[in-house]
C-alpha cells in the first residue's frame, strides 16, 4: 500500500509539472488517503500483532 501511495505521489508531481492541475490534485488526494490508510494499518498491526 505504501508503494501505491508513492506511485500516486510521483504521478501527481509529474502532472503538476506539466500543468494538469485536476489530475495532479486527484492523484495527490489518492496518495494521501493511501498513506493514511497505511499508517493506520501499520499501527494496528503493531498493537494487535502476534503475541506470545
Amino acid at each position: 500500500m505504501l508503494r501505491y501511495s508513492v506511485i500516486f505521489f510521483v504521478i501527481a508531481i509529474i502532472a503538476a509539472v506539466f500543468g494538469f492541475g485536476g489530475i495532479a490534485g486527484t492523484a495527490a488526494g489518492i496518495a494521501k488517503f493511501l498513506f493514511i490508510a497505511f499508517l493506520v494499518l501499520a499501527v494496528l498491526s503493531l498493537i494487535f500483532g502476534r503475541r506470545k
